[in-house]
């Protein structure tokens, strides 16, 4: 890991999944300290993260959350990225209580569905200009 890459969150998504991208845009949105990066799991990066973590990519429904050199995955990476935003979205983190494999079904659902709900992209999504310093390849 790079000096960086221990300062921050990083959150690995499915670059061809529109819902995740619109994802990572809204996450961006509300990252008003500047605190994740972002690299598709497809990419070279996102693949070396997954190995160093092993964490199997077929594994993966949408998204991981590195944290503190640990991995997190589905509604605890989650919750554990709601509370970092502004507003009032960190109270959603209320729902850490829920046991796991309750919050885990509907995470698993939603990751199911995901494709057919909002769509797929052909490629990854491509940052623009000011958006690319918060992604790492």
């Amino acid at each position: 890991m790079t000096e960086i890459e221990n300062t921050k969150a990083i959150i690995l998504f499915d670059g061809v999944c529109n819902f995740c991208n619109t994802s990572v845009n809204f996450v961006i949105k509300h990252d008003t300290r500047n605190y994740f990066l972002f690299a598709a799991l497809q990419s070279q990066r996102g693949k070396e993260l997954l190995r160093n973590y092993n964490l199997d990519k077929a594994a993966m429904n949408s998204f991981v959350l590195i944290e503190n050199n640990k991995a997190y995955t589905k509604s605890t990476a989650t919750l554990r990225l709601i509370k970092h935003f502004n507003r009032l979205y960190p109270l959603l983190y209320g729902f850490i209580i829920v046991p796991r494999f309750v919050r885990d079904a509907v995470y698993d659902y939603v990751s199911r569905h995901r494709y057919q709900w909002f769509g797929k992209s052909e490629t990854c999504m491509v940052p623009n200009e000011e958006m690319k310093k918060k992604f790492i390849f």
